[in-house]
């Protein structure tokens, strides 16, 4: 069988994320390309791999046999290809990151100065809520990670970069607003605003809350930093958030950090990668770059 290399990831894509706009996209190509793609693959085959019905997506025998297989193909090509690229000194090639939502307020700006600075980088960000970075984690899908909760995993190496300090905030005419070292016992008699079950900021909420024993009084959650913000400003209740979904708001004084003993909260960003990973140079160039310029983002 005469299969390209192309095909392959193209079909490893399609299988992975199971859905050929979704591949198109992580793959910036359009969409019938993709679907060229897997059909000149089918062709060489012989045999169905991939069924539609409707807008599910379903692997045949044959689609599951070659999905076993030809991720690893992709990821040893990848690892020639890096090597290759390293061997000559280049910073040419794949940059694949996969990081949790509340960094969006931060790394996608560090990353176009990168690729502004170093054109020749495909680089690629998932922006993902935590458990689904944990599943790519698992599964070795990218060069690095970047977390705030990272995984107790004797094979996971996590390097912190940048604080990630957790902050009380209410609307700004709170009855707390004013006042100072407030014990964090009477915070806890507070309505709370806060993110989904299995975000890394509600994990550490939940320790907090456990460490003084005290019960978390959760009036609604959601699935979002900006929606939580708002419900805070509109009275509903207090929350606490990473410093970095506030850099906004610090600035234009829309909500009030409460003066809370114990708080703000020291946490970090990590950089995430498997122990055995070797960084390639392009990895390792993005993180010198990204300890370079980080202090515009400091609160």
């Amino acid at each position: 069988m005469r299969v390209t290399l192309r095909q392959l990831q193209t079909f490893e894509a399609v299988a992975r994320l199971n859905s050929f706009s979704r591949a198109a996209q992580e793959m910036h190509v359009s969409q019938p390309t993709v679907s060229k793609q897997i059909k000149l693959l089918q062709d060489e085959v012989g045999l169905a791999l991939i069924e539609q019905f409707g807008k599910k997506l379903f692997l045949t025998d044959a689609g599951k046999l070659l999905y076993q297989t030809c991720g690893d193909w992709v990821k040893t090509w990848d690892r020639f290809e890096q090597n290759i690229a390293n061997m000559k000194g280049m910073t040419t090639g794949q940059l694949r990151i996969a990081t949790v939502t509340t960094t969006k307020y931060f790394l996608p700006k560090i990353m176009g100065q990168f690729c502004h600075t170093y054109p020749g980088v495909d680089a690629r960000l998932e922006i993902l809520n935590r458990e689904r970075v944990m599943e790519r984690l698992e599964r070795n899908e990218d060069d690095v990670y970047i977390m705030g909760v990272p995984p107790d995993n004797p094979n996971i190496l996590a390097h912190p970069f940048l604080a990630n300090s957790l902050m009380l905030i209410a609307p700004l005419d709170h009855p707390l607003a004013k006042r100072r070292s407030i014990p964090i016992q009477e915070i806890a008699k507070e309505p709370f605003i806060i993110r989904e079950p299995g975000s890394g900021t509600r994990v550490q909420i939940e320790r907090l809350f456990s460490e003084f024993n005290l019960p978390l009084n959760i009036r609604m959650e959601m699935g979002s930093n900006e929606a939580i913000k708002q419900a805070v400003a509109g009275g509903l209740g207090l929350s606490i958030l990473s410093s970095s979904t506030l850099i906004h708001e610090q600035k234009a004084n829309e909500l009030a950090i409460l003066d809370v003993q114990g708080f703000p909260i020291q946490r970090y960003w990590y950089w995430v990668q498997h122990k055995d990973k070797n960084l390639s140079l392009i990895a390792q160039t993005f993180y010198d770059f990204l300890l370079e310029h980080l202090d515009q983002f400091k609160v």
